[in-house]
């Protein structure tokens, strides 16, 4: 963006900070922090496109902030983050912040010019224009970031404060509600989530089937199984390992991977087996014995199981149908072959994904943050089973709801995508001059809330996934 309308021009970042401040946040280590502290410690994972996230509960003392040196934030002070996810974004510091300081991967911009409204500036560096710019400067191998010196060198188009406080207004204004649809479009799918989980517990469980319903009769193994539901006559509760023979895979050896006896076979790994679904995009080879290979062959109808990592990946999986021959699969993913078709493979597989994920966290071994259960475990875990005849309909049902939930997915993540690219055109009309003229209408941003109001969302509703946050680095 070369020509600029009549009464505009260009600005450098740290040109803002003319009688403010523009600096790096503070470096502040573990062994610096204190729970009890009064001083608020804003993180990378603060700083949001737009909005303050108020994600982070760190914190050090008065003296220790005193000691470091630390900067603390004023309100309306622009932070940008110097690192992904995305690089370059920015948000404003809010007026009831208190006492605060930032990490050294993001820089502060305080503004005290008269001539200049920080909440403007802080949307330009927002732009599609300039992040691009951004992203050309980062740089670095494992975790790309921006330097301080290469941010204070991009330039910024500055209208006449007039025009600055009309775009901030218009922006308010169009954003806000693109906030509150995508708001809507969010919870819409939550509440999806939590719709297909309640439709594959009752048909799990056969809460639907009338008659009187008889207690779990599942002999105590030293697992703990949790409160079992009362199922249907003629349904039962079983182990996994008396429906299934339940096997780990291969470890990679990387010391024998040139041994030449060896055959060279795809393998599933973890990020292979989704919770109800497989991601074959990406398939990973290895080297095996032949005798390995054959043991380890997955055959269509075998359940995938994950054994561990993240406690989102306990015990999820699905049905592998045999599209890619001769594939094994690695030691942290389980392989459950149902023994003389005692239950349907998909029904198994639902079972696992929403009753035997949390049984397999209450069973496993569980880390801060991590966890994994074994394969003698694993074989205890509950299953209910409906009797065979009913097995099919229960499948079919289960399946036909779920593919139409994922078509409301998917009508979702496009609103969503519709409603990113509004946000860009009508950033990139705001510092072009062409918000406040003819060539973006103000019901732009109407459109995706509109959109979203025509979402007839569920009942149900499942709990949001937590964000995770980063810790501070060095340039």
């Amino acid at each position: 963006m070369s020509d600029l309308p009549s009464g505009w021009h260009w600005e450098c970042v740290a040109e803002f900070a003319d009688g403010g401040l523009f600096s790096d946040g503070d470096w502040v280590e573990t062994k610096d922090q204190d729970p009890q502290g009064e001083v608020r410690l804003t993180q990378l994972a603060d700083v949001g496109v737009g909005s303050f996230r108020n994600r982070s509960d760190r914190r050090l003392r008065r003296d220790q902030a005193a000691a470091l040196g630390c900067t603390y934030l004023a309100p309306n002070d622009i932070l940008i983050a110097r690192m992904p996810d995305p690089i370059g974004r920015a948000c404003l510091v809010p007026a009831v912040i208190g006492e605060a300081v930032t990490v050294v991967d993001v820089a502060v911009l305080r503004i005290r010019r008269p001539d200049v409204v920080p909440t403007y500036v802080m949307w330009a560096i927002n732009s599609p224009t300039f992040r691009q710019h951004v992203e050309a400067l980062q740089s670095g191998t494992t975790r790309k970031r921006i330097s301080r010196r290469n941010l204070a060198t991009l330039r910024i188009p500055v209208p006449p404060l007039e025009e600055q406080r009309r775009i901030v207004a218009i922006l308010d204004d169009h954003l806000s509600r693109l906030d509150a649809a995508d708001s809507l479009l969010r919870k819409s799918s939550v509440r999806l989530r939590g719709l297909g989980e309640a439709i594959m517990r009752s048909e799990l469980l056969g809460t639907t089937h009338a008659g009187a319903r008889h207690p779990p009769n599942l002999p105590a193994v030293g697992t703990n199984d949790g409160v079992l539901a009362h199922l249907p006559p003629g349904w039962r509760w079983t182990r996994l390992g008396e429906l299934a023979d339940v096997v780990g895979g291969v470890t990679k050896d990387a010391k024998r991977q040139s041994d030449l006896t060896f055959v060279e076979v795809p393998y599933l790994r973890v990020a292979n087996v989704q919770r109800g679904r497989l991601d074959l995009s990406k398939i990973s080879t290895i080297r095996v014995p032949p005798a390995k290979a054959a043991a380890l062959r997955l055959l269509p109808g075998d359940v995938l199981l994950n054994e561990g990592g993240d406690r989102d990946k306990l015990g999820r999986g699905w049905v592998w149908d045999g599209q890619i021959p001769d594939c094994i699969h690695q030691n942290h993913v389980f392989r459950a072959r149902v023994i003389d078709d005692s239950i349907d493979p998909r029904l198994l597989s639902w079972a696992a994904n929403l009753i035997g994920g949390p049984w397999c966290e209450s069973n496993g071994i569980q880390s801060v943050n991590l966890a994994s259960i074994s394969l003698k475990k694993i074989r205890l875990m509950p299953v209910p089973v409906p009797p065979v005849e009913l097995q099919p309909a229960i499948a079919a049902k289960i399946a036909d709801r779920l593919a139409g939930i994922e078509h409301l997915h998917r009508d979702l993540d496009a609103a969503l995508n519709r409603s990113k690219a509004l946000r860009r055109s009508l950033l990139e009309a705001a510092f072009s001059g062409r918000l406040t003229g003819s060539a973006v209408p103000d019901s732009a941003a109407e459109s995706a809330s509109t959109e979203a109001s025509s979402v007839n969302p569920p009942s149900s509703q499942a709990p949001a996934p937590t964000p995770n946050t980063e810790d501070a680095t060095h340039d």
